[in-house]
């Protein structure tokens, strides 16, 4: 079952109304009677003043009572919706930023609306984990992004070894997909360089977060104080403050350490581990995971985006504790050198090796498969659905994939389909919470 598909604009006006006609009751109320207050006044003056001729034509005086009464509510009514939606638009304009065309629904339906959303924890890291976060935050503001800091490649790489900093490459993706400033803003975030002696390659966001780790003292701040200069929303956490080395043993038993050397070497994996093997999570990540009403992991490079969060024990045993929905979002392709020909089961399965149990209720996977709709050269194919081996995890198939780039998920398209799995089953998990409670209500009543 399919929940009915609403326009967005028509569930921000209705919310905006729905919110909004209570005030402007309670002032027509207000308005009404002091309205019959100066009423008591002009009839007494009315009584005892004669008035010159032109004021019968003035006063309309040629109308009946009850057109000109409808006629003077309806002009004052008017008047006063004008002023009330003028007013709240001055007292809003401290949310309004400059260079954007933003309304009133929308501020009153983002700071609102979204702020009662689900709480939602995206794990995982790369292009895959921010493109999540851009689709889900039209549906809630109470996002969480915890984001692995295995990367040593790049310009990540570079500050990792030359200022001791965790890689910041992966929270400045998540920090512009989440951003609520200008688009200009978020281009400038994300710009490299491409030419200038030790610039050549490094992004600004990364050289911003690594200045801002200076002045605010540590790496931890620097994000946080990032992500209130550019207006996020939620929260972007690394998995873990520790060092992290990710490494990883092939199928010809030749051990690779460094996630950008696994990613180069092209082999086909076995195993992959971190060092140190009891790196602690972020207190606030694990937190995030226990209060949260759903937990998403992936999409993203199986082995070195999302599998480096799950073996940071924190987290692995804070996903296991939790009672949200816990969903894994499978690749819509294959990634040449870590899952050549694989399908969903294998991916599940690659996860289930490295944790040794089952964390998830559902498993995401894309249905729309076209044929060679992938080029030859990338050495990638779709991802087949199949359901055998899933331990538990329940294949969820849907139309998740960019028509424009089927190497990757579409935003839009992914964010709606975790949305409705969520509201479907936190309503089959009402359903089922009532029926155990009827014996109880039945016993009662007899008692």
């Amino acid at each position: 079952m399919r929940f009915l598909k609403v326009d967005p604009s028509f569930l921000k006006w209705f919310y905006f109304g729905m919110h909004i006609k209570r005030w402007l009751l309670l002032l027509l109320i207000g308005v009404a009677i002091m309205g019959l207050g100066f009423g008591y006044f002009l009839r007494e003056v009315y009584q005892s003043y004669t008035f010159p001729d032109w004021a019968y034509y003035v006063t309309l005086q040629f109308w009946p009572r009850y057109v000109r009464g409808a006629l003077f509510v309806g002009f004052s009514t008017a008047i006063v919706l004008f002023a009330v939606w003028q007013l709240n638009r001055s007292l809003l304009s401290a949310f309004l930023r400059p260079g954007r065309d933003e309304s009133l629904v929308n501020i009153i339906y983002n700071h609102r609306y979204l702020r009662r959303g689900p709480k939602i924890v995206a794990i995982g890291g790369g292009t895959g984990l921010s493109m999540l976060l851009r689709g889900l935050k039209e549906y809630t503001g109470n996002l969480t992004a915890v984001v692995t800091v295995a990367d040593d490649g790049g310009s990540s790489g570079r500050l990792r070894q030359e200022l001791g900093l965790p890689p910041p490459g992966d929270l400045r993706n998540c920090i512009a997909a989440l951003a609520d400033v200008e688009p200009l803003m978020t281009r400038l975030f994300q710009y490299r360089f491409n030419e200038g002696t030790g610039l050549e390659g490094h992004s600004f966001g990364n050289l911003f977060i690594a200045a801002m780790s200076s002045v605010t003292g540590n790496f931890e701040d620097a994000v946080r104080e990032t992500s209130r200069v550019l207006a996020v929303r939620g929260q972007i956490l690394p998995s873990t403050l520790a060092n992290v080395t990710l490494s990883a043993v092939t199928h010809d038993n030749e051990a690779i350490h460094g996630e950008s050397q696994i990613t180069e070497r092209g082999a086909r994996i076995k195993q992959v581990f971190i060092h140190p093997e009891n790196a602690q999570a972020h207190p606030d990540a694990i937190r995030a995971v226990l209060n949260a009403d759903m937990v998403v992991v992936g999409p993203g490079s199986l082995y070195t985006s999302v599998l480096p969060n799950l073996l940071v024990e924190g987290i692995r045993r804070a996903i296991e504790m939790s009672k949200a929905v816990k969903v894994y979002v499978c690749n819509v392709a294959t990634e040449h050198g870590e899952t050549d020909s694989f399908s969903v089961s294998d991916h599940y399965q690659a996860l289930y090796d490295h944790v040794h149990r089952g964390l998830f209720h559902y498993v995401v996977a894309n249905n729309n498969i076209a044929q060679n709709g992938l080029p030859e050269a990338w050495h990638v194919e779709p991802v087949r659905i199949d359901r055998t081996g899933m331990n538990g995890a329940a294949v969820i198939g849907a139309d998740v994939v960019s028509e424009e780039n089927r190497y990757h998920h579409d935003a839009p398209k992914l964010a709606a389909a975790l949305m409705d799995l969520y509201y479907q089953r936190r309503q089959v998990s009402q359903l089922e919470l009532e029926t155990t409670r009827e014996p109880e209500r039945q016993e009662a009543a007899v008692l």
